[in-house]
């Protein structure tokens, strides 16, 4: 049985955002949920929980309700590496100072 999660603040105001946003794509699309379910492949009642922006809820079935809005590759730049400036600061930061090639064995050899 999987531990039980319970999402901070933060998560639970993203999600809730995110819920209000697919809610008002849906309904700028002129969609009822049953629509949107059955291209989802779920149920009413769960894009009902997505548009609440129910934390208990797969991210699988956040994505199939983008896919059905036509709104999935927002989701595929979420951690996109171009957009990750903390992540790009990070891996410059450790980059080395200087580098250098490597001393060859045959010079110290025959030297």
């Amino acid at each position: 049985m999987p531990t039980p999660h319970a999402p901070s603040s933060a998560v639970r105001r993203a999600l809730r955002q995110l819920g209000a946003d697919i809610h008002d794509a849906r309904r700028r699309r002129r969609l009822t949920m049953a629509v949107i379910a059955e291209r989802a492949f779920t149920s009413r009642a769960t894009v009902q929980r997505v548009e609440a922006g129910d934390p208990g809820v797969s991210m699988g079935i956040y994505a199939a309700v983008l896919l059905a809005l036509g709104l999935l590759g927002g989701l595929q730049e979420v951690a996109d590496a171009a957009h990750d400036t903390v992540g790009q600061s990070l891996a410059t930061a450790a980059l080395p100072q200087r580098v250098r090639l490597p001393r060859s064995r045959e010079k110290s050899d025959h030297g």
